[in-house]
């Protein structure tokens, strides 16, 4: 790509584009590619809300007696959560100067810029849904309280999860909160075993596939350990095997540890979890993919006529909501009983 100057110039806005599309290829979307969230393209003028719900149906058939009727399929409707999106977006000025004094690499950056930020904000959204997942709600970086209970109006992480069709209560919050180790991992595959349920009450199995991390490398490490090495790390005998080999995928959430505002929260530099990608319930539906808006030009209502300065912007619109909590699992790593 050739060098902009005032030869160039009537094809900048062109330039433009392919440098945000560019730059779109390779930004991180940690939380969006993890595959724990189910997302849907959401077509134009089809509705400003999505909902979604749940149904079960029982695990076992029963006994069916000679000349007798089979026994008819309970089916139960789960907990429901309706989703509703909002926009995000930014601008940039493009100046007067940077476009007609050969000032390429400064118009890069604010190119290169306005693609992340759309992006990162949907990733930092996806993954506050676990920073604050002991809460039913919080307020975003803009100041929106955002609703984050799950259907039965608990936070996703919880102690006494509710279903719709037994008084059975479960939990996916581990005791204790211990820090990732193999004893908290056979916590976590307890909960997995004892305390996952369809809305009957009855035990169902449900393949877990995924540990999800945030950024702390000790944490990292240590889940990186039990999922790669040949021997089990806990034991200097060579020769015990490494049950975890392989076992999960580890996501690393580089944004989990943030405050609302996308600032460092050490607090929380140690949750993780275990969780079923399959079975999952958490939905990103996008109405709106991150974009440039149409190029402005000399003339348009894009140049501001005070500053002869061009607007670029970039925009998207999504919601998110979680229906229920039994296809993940949760430790705050802090000890707290």
């Amino acid at each position: 790509m050739s060098e902009l100057h005032t030869l160039t110039l009537p094809v900048f806005t062109q330039l433009a584009g392919v440098i945000f599309e560019k730059r779109m290829e390779s930004v991180m979307q940690a939380a969006r590619n993890s595959g724990i969230f189910v997302i849907e393209t959401i077509s134009q003028n089809t509705g400003d809300s999505r909902q979604y719900t749940e149904i079960d149906t029982e695990e076992y058939a029963d006994i069916k007696e000679e000349g007798d009727q089979a026994s008819r399929l309970r089916v139960q409707q789960g907990y429901t959560k309706t989703l509703t999106p909002y926009r995000v977006g930014k601008n940039v000025a493009i100046t007067y100067e940077m476009r007609t004094r050969n000032k390429y690499q400064d118009i890069i950056t604010r190119l290169t810029s306005l693609a992340d930020l759309v992006t990162n904000r949907m990733d930092l959204d996806l993954s506050h849904r676990f920073t604050f997942g002991t809460a039913t709600s919080y307020t975003d970086k803009n100041g929106y309280s955002r609703d984050i209970s799950v259907g039965d109006t608990l936070a996703l992480f919880s102690t006494a999860h509710t279903l719709k069709g037994s008084s059975t209560t479960f939990r996916n919050r581990l005791a204790n909160n211990p820090q990732v180790s193999k004893g908290a991992l056979e916590g976590m595959e307890r909960l997995i075993a004892e305390e996952t349920f369809n809305h009957l009450g009855e035990k169902v199995t449900v393949l877990f596939d995924v540990i999800w991390t945030g950024d702390d490398p000790n944490t990292m490490n240590t889940v990186q350990e039990y999922l790669k090495s040949t021997a089990a790390p806990d034991f200097a005998n060579s020769g015990v095997v490494n049950v975890y080999k392989g076992k999960y995928r580890h996501i690393m959430l580089s944004r989990l540890a943030t405050t609302a505002s996308g600032g460092v929260d050490a607090t929380k530099r140690r949750y993780f979890g275990i969780a079923s990608t399959q079975f999952s319930t958490a939905h990103l539906s996008v109405w709106e993919e991150s974009h440039l808006l149409a190029p402005p030009s000399s003339g348009s209502n894009g140049e501001d006529k005070m500053t002869d300065d061009w607007e670029f912007g970039s925009r998207g619109g999504y919601g998110i909501a979680i229906v229920n909590g039994n296809w993940i699992k949760f430790s705050s790593g802090d000890g707290t009983a």
